[in-house]
């Protein structure tokens, strides 16, 4: 059985990973900007003071991503708080470079629509109360910028412009990165979600109908004990007809074998829920369903096809996966007993059983509910077979899917994890 998978929920940590992307990817643009606006613009701006701010935030960032090495889960407090450093850091940064005429000021806004997508409101809240605050104080106490060195109004005015287009740029880029891997993020989590609940209501029907097979099995040793008593009175009274009692001794191997699958999932139940699935050879295991199947049903005309190749399956297997595959094959006995064909072939991760039946195929209306619901495909069935039996084979990790085989009839695909068990 395969282990429960984590959801993949958007947590804390993972913002915080993304936060941390985020802010590496916009010093370095800052640093850059800074770097051309000294240079190549002849920006006079506090050099050493300017870079310490650029400095820290790498040195914030390093250990950042140090923090998220470590086994402790990142609560909301603590990513409230790595947000508010990257508010004082812009802080910092706009006080030294000119404070609310930097065209790259609306930047706030970044931090802010971050802690609105991913933290409690008030702790978001708290983040738009700081930049809003920051943006204040930047407007009454800052560091002019000099004028350029060989610069008038006009080109002031351009290289302003210029830094609000390249300030919208970053900042739409880095709010479209985030929102859209949260919105993935929380898409997966609704997927994961809704699959958990269709398990757990899977489960439920599960239960219920492995209660009343309980009760049943219990109820069916009397009615069962009583037909054998009578099948060997008939059988002394029809001595002298051998078709009679031909048909009589088939009739009370049938008895023998339902007590007998009786008792034994009576005194193994237990034992079975408690034990870990046996790994058996892919082809002998089935050859061996195949065989007790046809204990079952002698009416029915079978082909078994191997396919030739080298490095034959193993299977990791228990009794309710021999019966769900005997479910499958009685749905083809009962389509259609003549030349039912059951093939076994394998790739490197699964193995695959098809069973094809020459019947009537599956109705289009209840093909995507078959297994899923009870819903049966005989006029007179319940559904519950095929239901266990999906539930079964979900259990291993594989699944069934039925098909409308082109010249008529049902393909049914069982496809099987392979056991890399060697021994």
């Amino acid at each position: 059985m395969q282990a429960a998978l984590p959801l993949p929920l958007s947590t804390p940590n993972r913002n915080l990973v993304r936060l941390t992307i985020v802010r590496g990817i916009t010093w370095t643009g800052f640093l850059a900007a800074i770097i051309i606006g000294i240079e190549l613009l002849g920006f006079s701006l506090q050099v050493p003071a300017v870079i310490a701010v650029i400095v820290s935030m790498g040195v914030i960032n390093i250990a950042t991503w140090w923090r998220l090495g470590r086994p402790r889960a990142v609560t909301h407090q603590e990513y409230l708080g790595h947000l508010m450093i990257d508010v004082t850091g812009l802080t910092l940064l706009f006080y030294f470079t000119g404070g609310a005429h930097n065209p790259f000021i609306n930047y706030y806004l970044v931090p802010v629509t971050i802690a609105a997508a991913t933290l409690p409101w008030r702790h978001a809240w708290l983040v738009a109360a700081a930049s809003m605050a920051a943006y204040t104080f930047l407007m009454v106490v800052y560091q002019p910028l000099p004028p350029l060195a060989q610069g008038d109004g006009e080109t002031t005015l351009g290289l302003h412009t210029l830094g609000m287009w390249l300030n919208f740029g970053l900042s739409a880029g880095l709010v479209t990165f985030f929102i859209f891997k949260m919105a993935h993020a929380l898409r997966r989590r609704d997927q994961a979600l809704s699959r958990t609940r269709e398990a757990a209501l899977r489960n439920e029907q599960v239960l219920a109908v492995a209660t009343q097979a309980a009760g049943t099995a219990h109820e069916l040793g009397t009615p069962l004990s009583t037909m054998a008593v009578l099948l060997a009175e008939m059988r002394e009274d029809a001595k002298d007809d051998p078709e009679l009692t031909r048909d009589l001794e088939l009739l009370r191997q049938q008895v023998d074998t339902c007590k007998s699958r009786l008792r034994h999932l009576v005194q193994s139940a237990d034992r079975r829920r408690m034990a870990e699935p046996e790994v058996y050879d892919a082809q002998a295991w089935l050859a061996g369903v195949v065989q007790r199947w046809l204990v079952l049903r002698p009416d029915v005309s079978h082909r078994l096809e191997v396919a030739e190749r080298r490095d034959p399956p193993r299977l990791a297997v228990d009794a309710t996966l021999d019966q769900a595959l005997t479910n499958l094959l009685n749905n083809a006995a009962d389509a259609n007993p003549d030349d039912i064909i059951i093939r076994l072939e394998w790739n490197g991760d699964e193995v695959i059983i098809d069973i094809r039946d020459h019947g009537p195929g599956v109705a289009m209306s209840i093909a995507d509910q078959l297994g899923e619901t009870f819903v049966s495909t005989k006029s007179k069935g319940l559904g519950i077979g095929l239901f266990l039996t999906h539930a079964t084979i979900n259990r291993f990790g594989g699944g069934v899917s039925l098909y409308n085989h082109p010249d008529g009839g049902t393909l049914t695909e069982v496809t099987l994890p392979r056991s890399q068990t060697t021994t």
